[in-house]
């Protein structure tokens, strides 16, 4: 099962990546918890400069923009393929 989490404190762009996430999760049928990290300590851990972020299995795959399903939907099979 993959760890997805969406790094921010709740502006509209985190929320906007977190509908994103789930809907690419649910169109791949791929196993995945998504996890919303809102609390600024587990945020500042992962060394991002701008949220939103995504995060997959610990490893920082996007930082300050909310990418397309499309974009979301390659990072899932790729990391479930590593």
């Amino acid at each position: 099962m993959l760890l997805i989490q969406v790094l921010g404190t709740g502006c509209t762009r985190c929320k906007t990546l977190h509908e994103t996430v789930k809907k690419a999760v649910q169109e791949t049928g791929v196993d995945a918890l998504v996890e919303k990290v809102e609390d600024i300590q587990q945020i500042m851990a992962f060394e991002i400069l701008m949220t939103p972020a995504l995060v997959i299995n610990g490893e920082v795959k996007i930082a300050g923009r909310v990418p397309n399903v499309e974009e979301v939907k390659k990072l899932i099979i790729a990391a479930k393929a590593a």
